[in-house]
Parts: C-alpha cells; structure tokens; sequence
C-alpha cells in the first residue's frame, strides 16, 4: 500500500495550485483528478491574472505540466477516490476509474472536489450553456455589457442575482420557469429598474450554434435577448467518504477555519467546495496555496493564524 504525505482529491485550480506548493515544500503528494470539471463547457476562462481569456482545460494542462517538473507530485487523471476512511492513524484511500482497484495512505487528505451543478430543467439549454449562458457574472458579465439579456433561474436567491448582473446591463430578464422564487415586493423594485419577471415556464430557447437569440415562454411570449446567466442549484460531492463527516454550513459547503481546516483532524478542505463567494479560478488557486501553507505548518507544528 503506498504511502502519501497529502492525497489531494480534486484537479481543478485549488488542488492543482496546493500540490505545486506542496510539492515545493517536499511533501510527497499523490492528485487524484476524475477529469470532469463543472467549467468543461466552457470555451474562456477569465480574471485570472496573465490568464484571462485562456480556455479552462488549457489552464489545467499547463499547471499539470509544470507539476511533471517535480518528481514527489504525482498526478492520475480520469480516476477517482471510491473511497476514504480513517484508520485511527492515517487516511485510507480507494482509488480507480469505476469500482477500487487500489488503496493508498495519507497523513494528510485536501478536499478540492469543486461543486455538483444542477441546471434548471430548460429545453436545450446544455446547447447554449458555457458560449453564450454563463453561470458566473464576475467571469463573464463584461463580454455581455449593455446587451439585452436573461437570467434563468430557480432559487431563492434571483433577485439578487439579477441585482447583480444589472452592473453589466439593466436590458435584463428574469426567468423564473414557473418557479416562484421572486416575491412580489421584489419584482416591483427590479422594475424600478427596469428589470423584467416572466414567471411562465420556458418551451424554447431559440439560437444557432450556441449564441442564444430569444426565450419562449408556455403562454407564448417570446422575448429577444443577446445572451445571459443562469443560476444552477450546487452540492458538495462528499459520497466517497467512509465514516468520516465534517462539518457543512446550511449550503452544503464544508465548514473550515480561515487557513482551511475542516473539523476533522488531518482533512482540510480549499476552492468551491468550502468557500461560498466568487467561484472564480484564481480565487481558487489562491485558497489552494493558502491551505498548502498551513498543512505544511501544520506537519511540523509551527503556529499558523487561526
């Protein structure tokens, strides 16, 4: 059974950003990537300094070619961790593609599987989502500015988000499928400005080749729009762990102080699946080092903040 200073579960930027410094740190460290991304459909990447624009799958080769340069960093792509308990001394990992084919220990284990989305239940939306429907304003909001557009949604939270998206065009829509997410009080203040509800389900989204042209509703109203968001319903996948249950907030992120530790001695968690904010690569990345640091600190026992 092989043995690892940190198994890091997840390939995207957090956990490929740790394993750099972790690995810089001589830490032997074995990545386990599934090589399923949430940002696959997705064609640019943007706000990562020197970066932007640059394609996410792009993004991940270039780190996982610069990890090659150091031989205690290990990386499997298009595996899983099965997998993981805790033997009262170190972690106990099952990995393969499908069903376990091998275990490895670790003293150590990052949690950097990202967020599950779940889209709303829109026809032929997965034909237009990542080209011209974004999930993520910060990311994507400046390429759409001044355009009319929509926002495609079923959360409590859509007001807010369409709030939020006006920065870039007040020429919005809110979509609400059917679902009966925007109270009345607030649909009257996104009319003051200027911000549309259509409460009917969506039948159509019309376009050609990923660029969205108009939604239409199930009484048949068609509104012309020039792109837009979406707003996904997210989950942690935590389904491989065996008797092992940190902490989750009322979102389902994990729970951790400010340097990344979960509530689990020796698991530590970064990225999307612990910090709710701006899903953005380089905030990702950045909590990734943040939390490489620690555990370094950590192994050693030298204080690090709280």
């Amino acid at each position: 059974m092989t043995e690892y200073d940190v198994l890091v579960v997840g390939g995207g930027p957090a956990g490929l950003s740790a394993a750099l410094n972790l690995g810089r740190a001589l830490m032997r460290v074995l990545v386990i990537d599934a090589d399923r991304p949430r940002n696959a459909a997705t064609l640019n990447s943007h706000g990562f300094l020197t970066r932007d624009g640059i394609p996410p799958h792009e993004l991940r080769r270039l780190a996982r070619e610069e990890l090659a340069a150091y031989p205690n960093v290990e990386v499997r792509s298009r595996v899983r961790v099965t997998r993981l308990s805790h033997d009262g001394e170190e972690f106990v990992a099952g990995i393969g593609r499908r069903e376990e084919t091998e275990t490895v220990r670790a003293r150590t284990v990052l949690l950097a599987t990202g967020l599950r989305e779940t889209l709303p239940e829109v026809p032929n939306l997965r034909g237009f989502y990542g080209m011209s429907l974004f999930s993520c304003a910060a990311c994507d909001a400046w390429d759409l500015q001044g355009r009319p557009l929509a926002l495609i949604g079923e959360s409590e939270d859509l007001a807010d988000r369409a709030r939020l998206i006006a920065r870039w065009s007040p020429r919005l829509t809110v979509f609400t499928n059917g679902a009966d997410v925007v109270s009345t009080t607030e649909e009257a203040e996104l009319a003051s400005a200027g911000i549309g509800v259509a409460r009917h389900p969506i039948v159509e989204l019309v376009g050609e080749r990923g660029r969205l042209e108009a939604v239409v509703l199930a009484d048949g109203t068609r509104t012309a729009v020039d792109g837009g968001f979406v707003r996904p319903e997210w989950e942690t996948e935590l389904s491989f762990l065996d008797g092992i249950s940190p902490a989750l907030d009322d979102s389902g992120h994990l729970v951790t102080d400010r340097s990344g530790r979960t509530d689990v001695a020796g698991l530590y968690a970064a990225g999307d699946a612990a910090a709710p904010g701006p899903q953005q690569l380089i905030v990702a990345a950045g909590a990734g080092a943040r939390v490489a640091a620690v555990i370094v600190h950590d192994a050693i026992g030298v204080a690090t903040a709280p």
